[in-house]
C-alpha cells in the first residue's frame, strides 16, 4: 500500500534549539526521538528566508525566481501575491492518486488562493501569526471553556521617537491547553483519525501537513514555557559582537529597525530563553501528534518529516526576526525524516527544503519530473551513497523592502552578491559566526574568482537571470552569448560570413 506521509513544519525555527543539534539543554524530546529514528541532515536549507516564498517553493518544487511568489504580501512591496492560475502544486498528484490530502495551520502561500484550492482539506488559517481571532479557534475555545486570549508583560525594543518598537515577546494569560499550538496539535489528531480510519479500511493513504505559527516572533507564551528557561543560564550568540564593518549597510540598518541595541543584554537572554520555551511548547504539541500515530496504529506506514520554512536570528548579529543578510543562522534549518524500514543515520549532503515536494511524490510513489528544481531525498533516506550536489544556492528579494541577492554556500565558504553593495564572503572554518567578510583579502582572491564563476554558471543553468548582471561585473570566465542580449553579434557575424 502507498506511503503515508506526515508532515510536520515550523516557522522561524533555529537548528540549534533542537537537542538532535546539540542544543543544552535538550527541551525537545520527541523531535530528538524522530531524528534518532531517521535520518537528521546536518546542511538542511531553505532557498529563502521568508515564510511565502519559501513555502511556495515547497509546494511547487520550483525556486523563487522561477515561480515569482517573492515576498510576504503583507510588507509586499509591488510583488506578486499569489501562484498563478494553472500552477502546479505536489497536492494535485497525490489528490489524483487517491490521498487524503490535509493542511492544519499556516498556509501563508498567497491571498487569493488557499489551500483548498490546491486540493488541501482543512480550516484555512491566513496570515503570518496565529490567527486567534478565526471562528473554528474562538469555537474551539468555547466548546473546552478555556478563557480568550490576552497577553501581558510585553518585551519591545525602543523607537527613534521614544515609543515602542516592535512586539518581541509577551506572556499569555491562558493554559496550555488554549494555547494555538494546542489548538493546532488538537486538529491535527483529529485529521489523523479519520485519514487513519480510510486508510486502515483499505480506501486511501493520506499526506497530512501539520504547520505551526511558531516558534516565529512575538513569543507569546503561558507562564510554564515563558519561564521554563532561566535566562541567567543563556549565552548570547557570538555573532552578537556584530560591528558590521566591512558589511552590507544595510545589515546595521536592519539592526536598527529591530531595536536590538535598545534593550539591555538581560532582557536579550530573556527572550531568547523565551524562545527556546516556545520551542519545547511546540515539541511537547508534536510529542502529542507523535503518540497519535503510534496509538492509531500507523506508525509502521507513515513516513514522517520535520522541517521550517526557515531560521531567525534571536539577536544573533544584533538582529532578531530574518531579512536581508544571508548567513546561517536563518538560512539553515532542523531537516528530519523517518521513513519505516530506513536506517538511521545522519547526512552531510547539502539539501534544500524544496528537496521534499520530489521526496513526498517518489514516496508516494508518483512522477517527480514536475517539481523541476526538487530532488528527490529517498536514495539519502535509504543510506544510499549518492552523486549529489557539493554546494547549495540560496535566493533572497526582499522583506519590508526590495533586496536582491544570491548566495552559494560550500562546506567551506560562503559567498553573497549584492548588487547594491559590497558582497561578502565567509570562510566558514575559521569564522563559523561569519562575523569576518574576506571578500576583499588578496588572500582569498582565487577562492573569491572560483565562487563566482561557479555561482554565475549554477544561476545561468536554472535560467534564473540574476546571471546577467554579474557577466559585466565579475570575473565568472568565458562567456558563451551576447552580452548585451540584442542579437546584433550573431546577427553581425553571420553577415561578414555571407559576405
Amino acid at each position: 500500500m502507498a506511503q503515508n506521509i506526515l508532515f510536520l513544519m515550523t516557522d522561524q525555527h533555529r537548528a540549534d534549539t533542537l537537542g538532535a543539534y546539540g542544543a543544552t539543554p535538550a527541551l525537545t524530546p520527541a523531535l530528538d526521538a524522530l531524528a534518532s529514528a531517521g535520518t537528521r541532515f546536518d546542511h538542511w536549507y531553505t532557498p529563502t528566508a521568508i515564510c511565502t516564498p519559501a513555502r511556495a517553493s515547497l509546494l511547487t518544487g520550483s525556486a523563487p525566481f522561477r515561480h515569482r511568489l517573492l515576498a510576504n504580501y503583507e510588507r509586499n512591496v509591488g510583488y506578486l501575491e499569489d501562484l498563478p492560475d494553472g500552477q502546479w502544486a505536489f497536492s494535485q498528484p497525490l489528490r489524483a492518486a487517491g490521498y487524503n490530502c490535509g493542511l492544519i495551520g499556516k498556509w501563508h502561500a498567497g491571498t487569493e488562493k488557499t489551500a483548498a484550492t490546491f486540493g488541501f482539506d482543512g480550516p484555512s488559517l491566513a496570515g503570518w501569526h496565529n490567527p486567534v481571532d478565526h471562528p473554528d479557534y474562538l469555537a474551539y475555545l468555547d466548546e473546552h471553556g478555556y478563557p480568550p486570549y490576552r497577553v501581558h508583560d510585553q518585551i519591545r525594543g525602543v523607537l527613534p521617537n521614544g515609543g515602542p518598537g516592535n512586539l518581541l515577546a509577551a506572556r499569555l494569560d491562558q493554559p496550555v491547553e488554549a494555547t494555538f499550538e494546542h489548538y493546532l496539535a488538537t486538529r491535527a489528531i483529529e485529521m489523523l483519525e479519520r485519514y487513519g480510519e480510510d486508510f486502515r479500511a483499505g480506501r486511501r493513504p493520506f499526506f497530512l501537513a501539520l504547520h505551526f505559527f511558531g516558534p516565529h516572533l512575538p513569543y507569546v507564551l503561558p507562564d510554564r514555557y515563558f519561564d521554563l528557561v532561566d535566562p541567567t543560564e543563556v549565552e548570547l550568540p557570538p555573532s552578537v559582537q556584530e560591528t558590521f564593518a566591512g558589511k552590507p549597510p544595510v545589515q546595521a540598518n536592519y539592526s536598527a529597525h529591530w531595536t536590538f541595541d535598545t534593550m539591555p543584554l538581560e532582557v536579550s537572554r530573556k527572550l531568547l530563553a523565551v524562545y527556546r520555551g516556545y520551542v519545547a511548547l511546540i515539541d511537547d504539541e508534536i510529542g502529542r501528534v507523535m503518540a497519535a500515530v503510534e496509538r492509531l496504529g500507523l506508525a509502521d506506514d507513515t513516513a514522517v518529516v520535520f522541517t521550517a520554512d526557515h531560521g531567525e536570528f534571536t539577536g544573533s548579529h544584533r538582529l532578531h526576526d530574518k531579512g536581508p543578510a544571508m548567513y546561517d543562522d536563518i538560512y539553515r534549518t532542523p531537516g528530519i525524516v523517518r521513513v519505516p524500514g530506513a536506517p538511521a543515520q545522519v547526512r552531510s549532503e547539502f539539501v534544500s527544503l524544496m528537496d521534499c515536494t520530489a521526496t513526498i511524490l517518489e514516496l508516494a510513489g508518483l512522477p517527480t519530473g514536475d517539481a523541476v528544481d526538487s530532488v528527490s531525498l529517498v536514495p539519502l533516506l535509504r543510506g544510499e551513497e549518492v552523486d549529489w550536489r557539493q554546494e547549495i544556492v540560496g535566493e533572497f528579494h526582499g522583506h519590508h523592502f526590495p533586496y536582491p541577492q544570491r548566495m552559494l554556500r560550500t562546506d567551506r565558504y560562503k559567498l553573497v552578491v549584492n548588487p547594491e553593495s559590497v558582497n561578502e564572503l565567509y570562510d566558514l572554518r575559521a569564522d563559523p559566526d561569519e562575523l569576518h567578510n574576506v571578500y576583499g583579502h588578496p588572500e582569498h582572491a582565487e577562492v573569491r574568482r572560483d565562487l563566482m564563476a561557479r555561482l554565475y554558471r549554477l544561476l545561468r543553468d536554472r535560467g534564473d537571470n540574476f546571471f546577467h548582471w554579474m557577466t559585466t561585473m565579475f570575473e565568472i570566465g568565458d562567456v558563451e552569448y551576447d552580452p548585451t542580449m540584442s542579437g546584433l553579434d550573431e546577427s553581425t557575424y553571420r553577415a561578414a560570413d555571407d559576405a
